[in-house]
Parts: structure tokens; C-alpha cells; sequence
């Protein structure tokens, strides 16, 4: 018997990998916009939660655990990335 199965739909990554480099881009997608302006939004929130001049160490470790959430996200939506040396022809 034939599969009947839908055929399968390619990813909707919400962060392309970087032309040129490792990473990724800025976001392509409402989803990829709302982590990215959200991860921004907590950024800035950490100079009032935990001032620099007060506790340096504290307002490192805040920064240090948003960048790895961002990374992360982008990790689990994002294109699969690698070293690019551009647009191949």
C-alpha cells in the first residue's frame, strides 16, 4: 500500500546562519523577533536589577545567563550553522 502521509515541510528556522563566519543573522520571523527584542528588553533591565558600580560580578553572571539563553534559542531555531566563507557561486 501507498503512504498516504502528508509529504514532510522543511523547517521554519527563525534565525539564518551568518554568510560569512559562524552564528546566525538577525531574526526572519515574528517568533525570532520577539526572543531577540525580548532577550534586548532583559539586557538593558540588568543595569537597574543589578547595578554595575553596586556588584559587578552579579550584573556579569545576569549577562552572561541572557547571552546563553539567546544562544540557545538560537541553537534549537535557528538554520544549522558552520564556518562560511560567503556565497558560493
Amino acid at each position: 500500500m501507498a503512504d498516504k502521509s502528508p509529504p514532510a515541510t522543511p523547517p521554519q528556522y527563525w534565525f539564518p546562519a551568518k554568510t560569512y563566519g559562524w552564528g546566525w543573522g538577525m531574526p526572519i520571523t515574528w517568533q525570532g523577533w520577539l526572543v531577540f527584542l525580548g532577550a534586548l528588553g532583559l539586557f538593558a533591565c540588568g543595569a537597574f536589577l543589578f547595578p554595575p558600580q553596586d556588584g559587578l560580578a552579579l550584573y556579569i553572571v545576569y549577562e552572561v545567563v541572557i547571552a546563553g539563553a539567546l544562544v540557545g534559542v538560537c541553537w534549537l531555531k535557528g538554520e544549522p550553522t558552520s564556518w562560511r566563507w560567503g556565497k558560493k557561486k
